[in-house]
């Protein structure tokens, strides 16, 4: 196979630019997030590290996750135990302190770091040379729109993560082609969030179940990942949550899972399918699962549980447990190649835009643009702004078909479909997306 002539064009110009190793003075060309690191959570700190630094220096996406994989696979196969972090006197102090010993071993964030960029730089050295061949194999060609605007908030707090190359960066070898796609959105501070956002995918490809039950593979990771950052929480005294849904598209299979009232639906020929149903503390099973545990539901211009969130599930949320579950719900369905595009986004756009209207306003911009789908959610965002959204507003389009096919069916589209969808746990009583009002939360 020929060698794509990007990569090596690129190695040749990154090793130009990093001739060698770091030393111990060497400043870091990315910094990590925090200053330290549990071992669980080294894979996934080191994943978003790598590939943020690469996609800063331009490299083409898969040479980024060949290499990333890579680097951080023989990292792994390191001993670690020299990053330790001894705790200070202050923390030995704590009243924690057996139980946090007990189950986390604490790893030095920037030394960790340090090591990590020199097996980086290792491995390039070594590709430049000879590039495998997973790292030039062809991948899907996806036509993804993404948008996120602060908005009038003091702070961004949502996330979002689009990886079309997932086997490739998660060491998957099986046939079937996967991509991820997710939105989060924070509240309380961004910690949550981001923590979801580079630990969920992490998460989901390390679950056994993956290959056999994708669905309840992702579940579980939701599961993992909330149990992961209460943790965090407890040992950083941080007190944020974050709301999630994601898709994983696996072969010709549509998965998704979600917390809270980040949604996605699905556009198959023009027509919208709703595949999930938020959770909110208002709707019944919530509600009574919310008393059942001790808490209440009380109304504050909103639902809210315990008088302060409203929604009852979601990730973090420590001071909120267990009313705020972190049970997420999943939702499977076949792809026949009729559908259109994925829409994931926040509340900041679902409480604005009544549901009816997104086939009409994604069609009409592809009118436009004369069938460029690239810049769509940037319309999708700026709609939610001016009725009168002043939330962080994050907006995802994945097409499933070739955006310019889209008009050439010439539909329009308006309302839901009944789709194959094949759910575990789905809420009961799914409402008709023409009749969905949009709602202050």
């Amino acid at each position: 196979m020929a060698c794509d002539s990007k990569i090596p064009d690129f190695l040749d110009a990154f090793l130009r630019d990093f001739p060698a190793p770091l030393n111990p003075e060497s400043p870091l060309p990315w910094k990590p997030w925090g200053a330290v690191l549990s071992q669980e959570e080294v894979e996934g700190e080191l994943v978003e590290l790598a590939m943020d630094f690469l996609s800063s220096r331009n490299a083409p996406l898969p040479l980024a996750a060949a290499l990333t994989h890579e680097a951080i696979s023989q990292m792994l196969q390191t001993d670690l135990s020299e990053f330790r972090k001894l705790p200070s006197q202050e923390e030995e102090a704590g009243e924690d302190k057996e139980e946090e010993k007990a189950t986390e071993t604490l790893l030095d964030a920037t030394g960790l770091a340090r090591s990590f960029f020199n097996q980086l730089w290792k491995v390039s050295d070594e590709w430049q040379k000879q590039v495998p061949v997973t790292a030039q194999t062809p991948q899907r060609e996806w036509v993804v729109s993404i948008h996120a605007i602060r908005n009038s908030r003091r702070r961004m707090e949502d996330r979002h993560v689009s990886l079309p190359v997932f086997n490739l960066l998660l060491g998957l070898s099986d046939p079937v082609d996967r991509a991820y796609f997710a939105v989060f959105d924070g509240h309380g501070g961004v910690d949550a969030a981001r923590y979801a956002a580079v630990h969920l995918h992490v998460n989901t490809a390390r679950q056994p179940k993956l290959l056999t039950d994708p669905a309840e593979a992702l579940k579980e990771a939701f599961r993992h990942t909330d149990e992961m950052f209460l943790l965090k929480a407890k040992r950083e005294r941080l007190q944020s949550g974050t709301t999630g849904v994601c898709a994983l598209v696996a072969g010709t299979t549509l998965h998704v899972a979600w917390l809270g009232d980040s949604q996605v639906f699905l556009v198959k020929q023009g027509q919208l399918v709703k595949l999930m149903n938020a959770h909110r503390p208002d709707q019944p099973e919530e509600w009574e699962r919310i008393q059942r545990l001790g808490g209440f539901v009380v109304f504050l211009d909103c639902w809210r549980v315990n008088a302060t969130l409203a929604v009852s599930r979601a990730i973090g949320d420590i001071l909120q447990k267990p009313y705020i579950s972190g049970e997420a719900d999943s939702a499977s369905c076949e792809l026949t190649g009729s559908e259109d595009y994925l829409l994931l986004a926040c509340d900041g756009f679902f409480d604005f835009v009544y549901l009816d209207e997104v086939t009409s306003l994604v069609h009409g911009h592809l009118v436009k643009q004369e069938g460029n789908g690239l810049h769509v959610a940037e319309e999708l965002v700026a709609v939610a702004r001016e009725r009168g959204s002043s939330d962080n507003i994050t907006v995802m389009v994945v097409f499933l078909r070739d955006p310019r096919e889209l008009l050439e069916g010439g539909t329009q589209g308006a309302g839901d479909s009944q789709a194959d969808v094949r759910s575990q746990d789905l809420p009961s009583g799914l409402s008709d997306p023409k009749t969905d009002t949009p709602q202050k939360s």
